[in-house]
């Protein structure tokens, strides 16, 4: 019997061959963490036209070069309300944030360096006592962006700012890859959904609720199939269901056991098994295959092994389908806050939780059970604390790889 696969064999044979989703084109409004299919170039420049930063004076910048400088004050311009005359010689506009600067003018004297004082019929001058104009009051035309200009990359998720900048470019509707579609199935007799009462040898189903949240957070669109019982008729019936998905991820029963089922009927179906186990702890039993164009991920029952397998295969297998870079499935670095001892064969994922540390990189501490069923445990921490196969002991302040849950 071959050894099992380590982890980055698995996330290899996972990833290999991925094609991103097709493109569709979707209202702006509607494209919150949606991820961009392709370059996104300005339709419009920014500003587009030279603008006040700064309630003031539109002025000739000739004119007030010798203060104190007497003006002329000939109009007024805000924002959606330009002034539609020109400047000349001796003469200045009362000018907004956000308002075009006037024909004629090249300099904005802030309102706190002038006073208007009126002169009867003759109108009102302006005297600008102090403070030469600062070339920075003038946001000039396309000073945040030009059209043309490619702005937002592909594979760009998006979020607050970037759909910021998407409608101030001009666009009303962006090219985003599809959601991938992932089928969730649950196997075992028993299991009861949520709200249920336990009877006697029965739990609640929670496995598919964590995976279905780390699907979604990594932009899939996650459907709930149900729950399979122990029988090859009902597994058939919920996977005929799942007809469509690009992922098909089931919970439990993929191992070798007189009940685990999952793999043959599976195999019945037409699914090339690449592998059913990897030198992991938690999770062990991983399974996955190919099924036509759908590729099957099969998670181990145990509450924490199946969520920790979620985030270590299907977010990045995710990633890859939506055409984003697998940056989540890079560890990043911390210090261990305790000694840590030496770990075995298999590559194992430690819940844990980080603070600040003094130095910049954040403290890891593992929380108090390991145990691949302790739901409690692993809704307190905040990363995962991967120790190699082998790896000798840590001592405290030793650096060592985290993978964070949230992401």
């Amino acid at each position: 019997m071959s050894p099992p696969l380590s982890v980055d064999e698995a996330l290899a044979h996972i990833l290999d061959g991925v094609e991103p989703t097709p493109v569709e084109r979707v209202a702006i409004e509607a494209a919150h963490r949606r991820t961009l299919a392709e370059p996104l170039a300005a339709l419009l420049t920014q500003p587009p036209f030279d603008a006040s930063a700064m309630d003031g004076y539109a002025v000739r910048a000739a004119d007030v070069a010798g203060l104190p400088a007497t003006l002329a004050l000939i109009g007024i311009a805000a924002a959606g309300h330009p002034f539609a005359g020109s400047v000349e010689a001796g003469e200045a506009v009362r000018i907004f944030t956000g308002a075009p600067l006037p024909a004629g003018a090249d300099a904005v004297v802030i309102q706190e360096n002038a006073v208007a004082e009126p002169t009867g019929s003759a109108g009102t001058t302006v005297i600008v006592r102090e403070g030469v104009p600062d070339l920075d009051n003038v946001r000039p035309t396309g000073f945040d962006f030009r059209a043309g200009e490619v702005l937002l990359g592909p594979a760009r998720r998006l979020g607050p700012r970037e759909l910021s900048l998407a409608a101030a470019m001009g666009h009303s509707s962006l090219p985003v890859r599809r959601r991938p579609r992932v089928a969730i199935i649950s196997t075992g007799d028993e299991l009861l959904l949520p709200g249920s009462r336990p009877g006697p040898g029965q739990i609640i189903s929670s496995n598919h609720l964590g995976v279905a949240a780390l699907a979604q957070s990594a932009g899939a669109q996650a459907h709930f199939v149900g729950i399979a019982r122990d029988t090859r008729e009902s597994l058939e019936e919920h996977f005929a269901q799942a007809d469509g998905a690009e992922v098909i991820v089931t919970i439990g029963g993929a191992s070798v056991g007189d009940h685990d089922l999952v793999g043959p009927v599976l195999r019945a179906r037409g699914m090339v098994l690449s592998f059913w186990k990897i030198a992991m702890r938690p999770g062990k039993p991983l399974m996955f295959g190919r099924l036509g164009t759908a590729r099957v991920l099969g998670l181990p029952g145990n509450p924490v092994s199946s969520l920790v397998c979620a985030r270590v295969f299907l977010v990045p297998l995710l990633r890859a389908l939506l055409g984003e870079p697998a940056h989540d499935a890079r560890p990043l670095e911390a210090r261990a806050g305790v000694a840590l001892e030496p770990n075995g064969p298999r590559q194992h994922y430690m819940r844990a939780t980080t603070a600040a540390g003094g130095d910049g990189l954040p403290v890891v501490i593992p929380v108090r059970s390991q145990d691949s069923s302790l739901l409690a445990p692993l809704a307190q921490a905040d990363c995962l604390l991967i120790r190699p196969p082998h790896a000798p002991i840590a001592p405290e302040g030793a650096l060592v790889p985290i993978l964070p849950l949230d992401f």
